[in-house]
């Protein structure tokens, strides 16, 4: 069977994120490991926090701290919050590894051999306020493509044309907002990515199974405009992987580092031997390297769309300009943004939830299904009060949640807490296993395909299917005449809830566990045959009636969550 080898975007450290980064990467990466590991694959699935850069030294900075102890703290910060929403990594590293410092120095390193990195003076903007040069990202002006006002030195988020600071109209200082810029000379390192445009343009048109919203931006940076141009791989910055040529030191860039988005996605192979060094795992290579077996890996990555061009051009590159055997990606699954309640989220303005003020007001479940079953696949998904108010009152409390309290305590009432004994099934028994059979295919085919909406559209379906019998067959009408029919109806309904809570737990795994341990089983197997599946819960077998598995979300706590999290309106 297929090994599965599977990384998130990996999310950067200065701070916590909000539920529209949560959704972009992390969680439907969680949600494909989880399914991937219950049909029975060895499944290795990385993520860890961007480390470097500038934010990270001017966060540091604005908590006082020293940017080394700021960011350990943030990694494990943001690691109590990843298990908080039950994101099940493998391994959640640091890109300020050691094994990241050596693995981006050596990338460098043969990539200067290959002929593929050049020396090259220019002219970088300089904030005489902040008596600093300014990186791309803490630029921001008027973008000539669009006229987006805020675009970056590097992309505009509005229109992800690749820019250039001197590009931008009326540009300033993120850090201290002082247009008073001049250009200085410094010399830098650049990643000639232009001499791999055939290749990679190639390998891109080869992958016609991947989302039209990763093809299409990929071709955009590849074919827009002059192309795909070289790109800077160091900065003037003190935090950071030192610039060294593999272990030799690079004359002429000393004091430098390397540019965050060079070392940031070598971080997901660094954090594979970090797995090992960590005693996790073992034989990081044959996850990695061709040579080594991962031939046979298939290897999946999440993201936002505006990190597409990094993982689709930049870091290819950098794979395939090494002419080293590693693996490169054979799926990535992007996704628009998720904005709140008709604006964006903003840390600033304390607009929108964040992942910690989530966990501290709802159970993980509730946002884990409410995000996946509106991901934002095909388009931009707006979070409201009241459409998460709705879906989870309806979808978990009244389909899933209702049809677990009702057979059990129907059970309870008239059977006892065991499964009773009960003759043959009877038609509607067989039209109902004969449907959730058919829906179990589709449910696979969509998770398969990285369908997240559709598969959550079809897993409420299969549970609707279950309270649509218990109110079509009304086992507490039926005993009044034939109890031992009553019993046979109450068997299969008892039998539906392990079968619910496999399909289940990838979505919402924390109440699946719930529902199993009710039911006094281990996690069965994928039910690969559904009629099979449903006779795992024999008679006599004891269960126990659960709590009330989902609570509704009242008016009044949605209408208090709403004023508390609108921020400062402007």
């Amino acid at each position: 069977m297929t090994r599965h080898l599977i990384t998130s975007a990996i999310p950067y450290i200065n701070g916590i994120k909000h539920l529209g980064n949560l959704v972009g990467s992390q969680l439907p990466a969680d949600l494909y490991a989880r399914y991937l590991r219950a049909r029975g694959n060895e499944v290795l699935f990385l993520c860890a926090t961007d480390e470097h850069g500038t934010p990270a030294e001017l966060a540091a900075a604005k908590a006082g701290k020293p940017v080394a102890e700021y960011c350990a703290e943030m990694h494990a910060v943001q690691a109590r919050i990843a298990e908080g929403f039950g994101l099940s990594f493998d391994h959640f590293g640091r890109s300020s590894s050691p094994q990241n410092h050596a693995l981006t120095q050596h990338f460098a390193g043969v990539l200067a051999d290959e002929g593929l990195i050049e020396e090259v003076t220019e002219e970088q903007v300089y904030s005489n306020a902040d008596g600093r040069f300014l990186p791309d990202r803490y630029i921001e002006g008027t973008c000539p493509n669009c006229g987006f006002e805020s675009a970056r030195g590097d992309q505009c988020d509005n229109c992800t044309k690749q820019l250039d600071p001197v590009d931008l109209i009326n540009p300033r200082s993120t850090i201290s907002g002082s247009t008073d810029l001049e250009m200085r000379e410094t010399k830098h390192l650049f990643l000639r990515q232009s001499q791999m445009k055939d290749r990679l343009s190639e390998w891109i048109e080869q992958k016609t199974d991947w989302p039209v919203l990763t093809t299409s931006i990929a071709k955009k940076w590849l074919h827009d405009g002059d192309g795909l141009q070289d790109r800077g791989i160091t900065r003037d910055l003190d935090w950071g992987v030192p610039v060294k040529r593999g272990t030799e030191d690079w004359p002429g860039m000393e004091g430098k580092v390397f540019y965050v988005w060079f070392d940031a996605p070598v971080e997901y192979i660094a954090s594979a031997q970090e797995w090992v060094d960590a005693g996790k795992g073992e034989d990081w290579e044959r996850w990695w390297r061709t040579d080594k077996g991962a031939d046979d890996v298939r290897y999946t990555q999440f993201m936002g769309k505006d990190n597409v061009p990094f993982h689709t051009l930049s870091f290819p590159a950098t794979i395939m300009g090494s002419n080293e055997p590693w693996k490169l990606v054979d799926y990535i699954k992007s996704f628009n943004y998720l904005t709140y309640d008709g604006g964006q989220f903003s840390t600033s303005r304390g607009r929108g939830v964040f992942m910690d003020q989530a966990l501290e007001i709802l159970p993980a479940d509730y946002w884990r299904w409410w995000l996946l079953s509106h991901a934002p696949e095909t388009s931009d998904a707006e979070f409201t009060w009241e459409n998460f108010q709705t879906s989870v009152n309806k979808d978990l409390a009244d389909v899933l949640g209702n049809f677990v309290s009702r057979i059990t305590k129907f059970c309870r009432a008239k059977f006892g807490e065991e499964v009773p004994e009960a003759g043959e099934y009877g038609e509607a028994e067989a039209a109902l296993i004969a449907d959730l059979t058919e829906r179990v295919a589709r449910y696979q085919d969509h998770m398969d395909a990285v369908e997240v909406r559709k598969s959550a559209q079809e897993l409420r379906a299969i549970w609707a299917a279950g309270n649509e019998y218990l109110q079509a067959q009304a086992p507490w009408s039926t005993f009044k005449t034939d109890p031992d029919k009553a019993a046979a109806q109450v068997r299969l309904g008892l039998n539906l809830i392990p079968l619910y809570a496999t399909l289940s737990a990838p979505f919402i795994p924390e109440a699946a566990e719930k529902m199993l341990a009710a039911m006094k089983i281990d996690a069965p197997d994928w039910p690969d045959d559904v009629p099979t599946a449903l006779g795992t819960l024999k008679a006599g077998h004891a269960f126990e009636v659960p709590e009330v598995s989902f609570a509704k979300i009242s008016d009044e706590d949605r209408e208090a969550w709403a004023e508390r999290f609108a921020g400062i309106r402007t």
